[in-house]
């Protein structure tokens, strides 16, 4: 069994963490690093992610997340929020990123800047709000696998009110929508959760060749 898999099956979502033992500032920034490079439709990553260290905020995020202790027991606390409006600027900026990255004449990708632009701009706001909700899961798998080859927990929460976050975070005037959190650091010695089976569909079931 390859190392990948084993600590896969090591990973789960961390009901309790040791709210004493905290993620070393290297291994943060692998975990950082391992979501920037994460794949986005089209490259252009249509969120930030806020890095609650704050305990007087978390506190205050905590009724805004059902009550669960894991929001200020974690080492660390990681709200992603999705970009509201994609608009032609936004593209232009990741096309000049782009082509200074490479090196290359930015007239050499503005046709597909311009297509991005047509594709993109011509969504509805529902629409693009839900396009760019589905990029952040992209980075939130990154961020599991990561953090499981560093053996460092990571819970992925849904169970929060999006509103409550907007407004605690003052994301509403950033143009951000809270999308998912995750909630980082180590498992406490008392979380029975650990120690489960994991409980997955049968490969059999869940894979179908054609």
């Amino acid at each position: 069994m390859s190392t990948f898999i084993e600590n896969q099956n090591w990973r789960y979502a961390t009901k309790k963490f040791n709210s004493e033992k905290k993620v070393s500032e290297s291994d943060l920034n692998l975990l950082k690093e391992a979501i920037q490079l994460s794949s986005s439709s089209y490259g252009l990553q249509p969120y930030k992610v806020l890095i609650v260290e704050n305990e007087e905020i978390r506190k205050q995020l905590q009724p805004a997340s059902w009550g669960q202790s894991q929001i200020v027991d974690a080492s660390h606390l990681l709200v992603f929020a999705s970009i509201k409006s994609i608009d032609a600027d936004y593209i232009n900026n990741y096309a000049a990123n782009m082509a200074n990255t490479r090196n290359i004449p930015l007239e050499s990708v503005q046709g597909y800047a311009d297509f991005m632009i047509g594709n993109i701009t011509s969504l509805t706001p529902e629409q693009q709000a839900i396009w760019t909700a589905k990029q952040t899961y992209l980075a939130l798998g990154n961020l599991l696998n990561a953090a499981a080859e560093l053996k460092i927990d990571v819970t992925p929460m849904e169970g929060f009110v999006p509103d409550q976050y907007n407004e605690i975070l003052g994301l509403n005037e950033k143009g951000l929508h809270a999308t998912l959190v995750a909630t980082v650091g180590y498992r406490h010695d008392e979380d029975d959760t650990q120690h489960y089976a994991k409980v997955r569909k049968p490969i059999s079931e869940l894979f179908e060749t054609i």
